[in-house]
């Protein structure tokens, strides 16, 4: 496949005050080395330079438009996004992540290959900060064909960066759930779409860090609150309908706890990790007692190797300095994860 018979994929960005982030972002997907692409922006009632930063773009590189819209949150841009592209195939990104080179041909591949049961391709991503320095690998997720089980136990893609979608698999699953903003509830969209594409069809993973996630202290997935809330209603869309899954269910919710706790606790953020431990306890004390065993367990060897490079850098101050840790890494992972 030449990168001009290559499918149409239509990429869409939801932008609200996005000024200090937009550019990198487009610059990243401007940068794919699949060149078929039609890049959606649409500015959610931005307040700042957003739409200006676009327009720039949009000069250089016919691929990439700006839509404008009130603010409606992050659902209702990516509908309104999805409804003005052509292509079948979707892949959304937020304003403020980012794109390693390959990662559409990757995905493309993918989805040559599984045919048309397969509705998403997947990547790992890395967690990277406000100056794009990798600060975090994702978990190395293998689950691919039939994953609708594997996902009631967490979300397995992780972020809304991530998946190439089949544009027929986003429609049939009605788009993303705008109705969660308007519940308090806004956050897990992607979650309840992955789910409703999953009971349909297949999804793949490219085993690579190709997705920089950024995350900010005040992100919307900083607020483990309204973030569970989400989680509950995005769950609830299929719950009734798979009762045996109950227990998936079940460890699934406590994964995710989990998951928000450690960021709280990276981010010292105390009162919001306490909750998150009773609330741990409350929906299964069984596996959260487990965690709080094995956890300190886990983390003993990664302290130990962390301690003798520190004391290496304390004896050997000639050596050489670092890796750079900035995304893209791609699959060249920095050698101190």
């Amino acid at each position: 496949m030449t990168l001009s018979q290559g499918p149409l994929v239509s990429v869409v960005i939801p932008a609200y005050n996005a000024a200090e982030t937009i550019d990198e972002t487009l610059d990243s997907v401007r940068a794919q080395t699949y060149f078929n692409l039609e890049i959606i922006v649409v500015d959610d009632g931005s307040v700042d330079e957003t739409a200006s930063r676009v327009e720039r773009h949009c000069a250089e590189d016919p691929r990439v438009r700006l839509l404008r819209q009130p603010n409606q949150g992050v659902a209702v841009a990516r509908n309104t996004g999805i409804a003005d592209t052509t292509g079948d195939y979707i892949a959304p990104v937020d304003a403020d992540d980012l794109w390693h080179p390959v990662k559409i041909q990757r995905q493309m591949d993918a989805m040559a290959v599984g045919g048309d049961d397969m509705g998403l391709v997947y990547t790992w991503y890395a967690q990277i900060d406000e100056r794009s320095q990798i600060t975090s690998l994702s978990e190395r997720p293998i689950d691919e064909g039939d994953v609708l089980q594997r996902m009631c136990r967490g979300n397995l893609i992780g972020n809304g960066s991530s998946p190439l979608m089949r544009r027929q698999a986003v429609l049939e699953a009605g788009g993303y759930d705008w109705t969660l903003r308007d519940r308090e509830a806004q956050g897990c969209e992607d979650l309840k779409l992955y789910l409703q594409i999953a009971e349909k069809y297949k999804f793949a993973v490219i085993p690579e860090y190709l997705t920089g996630y950024r995350q900010f202290a005040d992100s919307m997935s900083g607020n483990p609150r309204r973030m569970m809330r989400s989680y509950d209603l995005a769950m609830d869309a299929v719950r009734e309908k798979y009762p045996h899954y109950a227990r998936d269910f079940q460890i699934g919710k406590s994964w995710t706890l989990h998951w928000y706790c450690k960021a709280m606790i990276r981010n010292s953020r105390w009162i919001d990790a306490v909750w998150l431990v009773r609330s741990m306890f409350g929906n299964d004390p069984y596996y959260a007692l487990g965690l709080c065993i094995r956890a300190p367990i886990k983390s003993l060897p990664r302290f130990g190797v962390a301690l003798v490079r520190r004391i290496r850098g304390y004896l050997s101050p000639e050596r050489q300095p670092p890796p750079d840790t900035r995304f893209p890494s791609g699959i060249t992972i920095p050698s101190r994860y």
